[in-house]
Order: structure tokens, then sequence, then C-alpha cells
């Protein structure tokens, strides 16, 4: 052995790609919930139609992490798009163009002969450059001097020009030393408009994988045709990706168009559950209930000490005989005493009846109130079908009238859209006449029938044989419609004499033994009138009244389910 050294190898080079290894994700994890935006897509829009790959897209999110070299890949793109956009910034200057359209506007102004019915509005409008005031002389004068018209829409469209130019000036910061032309410089605001849309859609990219939505085409105009080749891969990759996994999940994907089907429902409805359930702290609200010990149906393994009243059908026989030997010893006859008496313990299962009645009216569009409304009623009737499947549930739409609705048209309901808009309204009219139906367009649709409503819900309930019968009202506010025998009326503000026919229906509701429950959604036209109303309708029939934000409405509804639930139980 010789004492010589080692050659020494060169340097490591390490190259920082911005990825943290900690970032990567498991193989063993599940894939994207592709479910739920989906759902979340059409409660927003109110369609039962297929969604088509670009809106689900638009809905989803992806960890870009998971696709090698994606994230390198859009660097380099956004890096080339930054470098075409910091040459075009560092030729041209803005100031000439800016002088120039300035000129080209005054010129045309000062050169149009204007007649004298015209000067007055005409010069104001002119000298302050406003392009709605000489849109008004325009139509005008289209009406009364044709010539003047034209001169006057010639200006108009110098006078955006100066505006385009000025607003390029404005939202870019030029340094060089070339001079543009006003055809120029919109060319040059357009492409640089365009360049910014798409580093907005690619910086995107970067946090949710939603290549979808960048237009390649577009882009392929600005980037390197290779780099765009290969987000084109990219994006084949993944729509083959979402594709496996909207099978995995219920979502039928065909001809460009993505169904819902029943699996996807319940999975959505499931995930609702889920994230219901484990926003409560579990020692205070924890999901599995005690038994409940009586007259039930259900035999538990648990037993008791006979008591009086309990029925011997319940006997635990072997642990019976063991007390009994163990108090008398060995031999026959075993005799049995009454202390000796083991019986199991039992659950009853009650079945509950219960209308979801839900507002529609015009006023809930604000906010977004129905989004939660009919998130809400998804979760219940994922509850009740998994958990309670003995249980009674029917939906029904509030608006000007109110309609029965089947769990699978919950997602298509969306708020009526306001007709008339005046402060004040007074309208009846003969629900007996041919010509009116709840369909007519002389009927505006978006008051709220609380009246109606409550009565289609009592009359589904007064057919089910339980005493455990409720309607949960959601709404956010006063009635504004009712019903007197064959006539509508349609009162706003809302009137004592629409109050009064909807606590009449609250107390039929009363006499049948159904409970109504209200949960009153917040809102910033609600008024102590509101919240008066409410108790007044709930405590006549022995309810009660929630006061909620709509995020929470699904929690609340719920939790107040599974409550009462128990409690009918006890």
């Amino acid at each position: 052995m010789t004492g010589k050294k080692p050659t020494p190898r060169g340097g490591v080079i390490h190259t920082y790609q911005k990825y943290d290894p900690k970032r990567f994700p498991n193989p063993t994890e599940p894939g994207p919930d592709l479910v739920s935006p989906a759902f979340e897509h059409m409660l927003a829009y109110g369609t039962n139609r297929p969604l088509t790959e670009e809106e689900l897209a638009r809905a989803i999110r992806l960890d870009p992490g998971q696709f090698q070299g994606f994230g390198p890949s859009i660097d380099a793109v956004m890096q080339m798009l930054e470098e075409r956009k910091q040459r075009i910034l560092q030729k041209y200057e803005t100031e000439t163009v800016q002088g120039e359209a300035y000129l080209t506007y005054r010129n045309t102004g000062q050169d149009l002969r204007v007649p004298k019915a015209f000067r007055k509005q005409f010069h104001a409008a002119f000298n302050d450059e406003q392009i709605y005031q000489m849109e008004q002389i325009w139509y005008r004068a289209e009406r009364e001097d044709r010539g003047f018209a034209s001169g006057v829409l010639h200006l108009m469209e110098d006078l955006g020009n100066k505006y385009e130019v000025d607003e390029l000036a404005a939202k870019y910061d030029f340094t060089g030393d070339q001079s543009m032309t006003i055809p120029e410089a919109l060319e040059i605001k357009e492409e640089l408009e365009q360049i910014d849309k798409l580093l907005e859609q690619l910086s995107d990219v970067q946090e949710n994988g939603q290549i979808g939505i960048v237009d390649l085409d577009e882009l392929s105009e600005f980037a390197d045709e290779e780099k765009v080749g290969e987000l084109a891969k990219f994006q084949k990759q993944i729509e083959d990706y979402i594709r496996d996994t909207l099978e995995n999940q219920g979502l039928d994907a065909n001809n460009g168009r993505v169904n819902l089907t029943p699996k996807a429902y319940a999975l959505f409805q499931g995930r609702l559950l889920e994230r219901i359930f484990s926003e409560l702290q579990a020692s205070k609200t924890g999901r599995h209930q005690a038994s409940v010990s009586g007259e039930g149906a259900v035999e538990l393994q648990t037993t008791k000490p006979y008591e009086f009243g309990d029925t011997v059908t319940n006997m635990d026989i072997p642990q019976t005989l063991t007390n009994a030997m163990l108090r008398n010893g060995p031999g026959l006859p075993i005799r049995i005493k009454q202390s000796d008496i083991e019986i199991h313990r039992t659950r009853n299962n009650p079945k509950c009846a219960t209308v979801v009645a839900m507002d529609m009216s015009g006023s809930m569009r604000y906010g977004g109130e129905y989004i939660n409304v009919k998130k809400m009623s998804l979760a219940l009737n994922g509850l009740i079908r998994s958990e309670f499947p003995g249980d009674f549930l029917r939906f029904v739409e509030i608006s000007t009238f109110a309609q029965m609705r089947q769990a699978s048209e919950l997602i298509e309901m969306m708020p009526k859209i306001p007709t008339i808009t005046d402060p004040v309204v007074r309208l009846r009219a003969d629900m007996s006449d041919e010509r009116m139906s709840s369909s007519s367009i002389h009927i505006p649709p978006h008051f709220t029938n609380l009246q109606h409503g409550l009565r289609l819900a009592r009359q589904n309930l007064a057919t089910q044989d339980t005493p455990n019968r409720q309607i949960i009202l959601i709404t956010d506010g006063l009635p504004t419609a009712h019903f007197e025998e064959e006539q509508l009326y349609m009162l706003y503000p809302p009137d004592p004499q629409t109050e009064a026919a909807t606590m009449r229906e609250g107390m039929l509701c009363k006499r049948d033994g159904i409970t109504i429950n209200i949960f009153l959604l917040s809102t910033w036209s609600q008024t102590h009138e509101d919240v008066q109303f409410a108790h007044r309708l709930a405590e006549s029939t022995g309810g009660r009244v929630f006061f909620t934000a709509g995020q929470e409405l699904d929690r609340f509804v719920v939790w107040d389910y599974v409550s009462n639930r128990r409690d009918i139980v006890g």
C-alpha cells in the first residue's frame, strides 16, 4: 500500500426546482375529490344538465406535484411570456402616442359642424371628454340631423381610442424610446392584456393543476412551440387521470360531458355529513348515540334487573337461571324469584315524518342563501337514507306558489327573479280563472307564500301514522303572499292580512299534531317584525326558532334532527 492520496471527484451541482419533496403525494392516497366541485357548481347555477369537461376543470383542484416535470414546464412557459412582455415594455414609449390621440380627438371635435340646438350640450360633453353624454347626443341627432350624428360617431371613436391609449400608459411601465401610432398602441395593448391573462391562468395552474382552463392555441402565439407541446402532453395526461378518477367516484364522462350517477349523489351526501359531524367537538357532540332503555323493538345484549311493568318477552333466560342457582345452590328443582330475573335492555326505533319547506323567493338570491338551503336538504336526505331509513322525508319549494319537490330535483331549484320592482305592490289573482296558473306570465313568481307551503307540508304529513311529525321551515323573513279561497294575494311590504292567513295555517298544523321548527336566515334586510312573526308561528305549534348564518344551516338542521330523534327515543 502506498500513501498516494485519492483523486478528488468533481463537485455535485444541485438545482433547486422549487418543489419540496415533503409535498410529493403518497401513492396510496385517494384521488382528488371531483364529486364535491361538480355538485357545488350545480348548486350555484341550478342546473342538472351534464357538466362540460371545461366546467369541471374550472371546479376541481389537483396537486401539480404528482405529475413529474409539470411544474418546471409551467415555469418555463411563464418565463417566456414574461420575457416577451419585458421586450415590449423596454422598446416603446407612450408619451408621443398619448399626444397624438389627444390632438386627433380635439381636431375632430373642433372641425365638427354643430347645429345650434346641440351646441351647449355638445361643448360640455366635448370639453369634459364624456363619452356617455356624447351617446345621448348621438341618439337625439339620429332623429334630427343624420350628418351631425355621423360626425359625433367618429368623435366617439376617437375618444374611445384616447381612453385606450391613456389606459395603456397608466397600466404598464414603458421604458423604451420608440414611438407608436394609435393603431400600433391598440394592438400592443391587446397583446399585453392577452399575455397577462395567460400568466394569470398559468399561475392558477401552478396551484391547482387546472391545465384545462388554459387556451393552448392562444398560448402558442406567444410561447415556444416545443414548450406548448409539452403542456399539451401534460393536459392529455391530466385529462386521462381525471377521467379515471371520475369513473371511480360515480361521474360518467362521455362525449365531453360529465353526468352525475346515483353513486356520485351518495358520495357527495356522505361527504357533507362527514364535514358536518367532524366540525363538532367529540366530547360534547359525539355522533354515537347512547343506548336508550324502554319498551322497544330492538333487543340489546346488555341487561338489567326486572322491574314491575317490564315484559318477560325480553328475559335473559341463561342469566336468570344462573342468578337462581347462585342464590339456591346446586340441585333441582330451580326455583326462580323476581329478584333473579334479568331483562334485556331494548332500544326504540320510532319513525319520524318530516317535510322541509324551503324559501326560494326572490330575496334568497342575496348572498347565495339558496345554495346553503339546497346543500342542507341534500345533507338531511343523505342522513335519513343512511341512518334512519324508516323515516319519512319530503321537500316543498316556496315562492309565490308552493310545490312538492323530489330529492333528485333539489339541485335545479333556483330563487325566483323579481319581475316587479315597485316599492309598494298590491296584487290579486283569481285562480279560478282558467287563464291563471302557477306558470302564468301574469303572476310574479318571486313572492313568499308560506301559507301555501305549510298547507302542502301538512297534507303530506297528515297521512303518516306516527306522532312524531314536523315541518322544517327555512326562510329569511315575513310572508308576502297568501290564498283566500281561490284568490291569491301578493302584498309588499308584508301585510297583516298575509301574516294572519299564515298563522291560521300554523294553527291547523297544531290541530293535526304537527310541529313547525323555523330556521331563520340572517339577512341585511331582516327586521324585528320578521323575528317576532317567526316566534309566533313556531311557538303556536310547540316549535322553535333557530337563528343561523347561511353557511351554518346544514350543520344546525342535521344536528337538530339527530338531537330531536334522541329526544323522541328517550
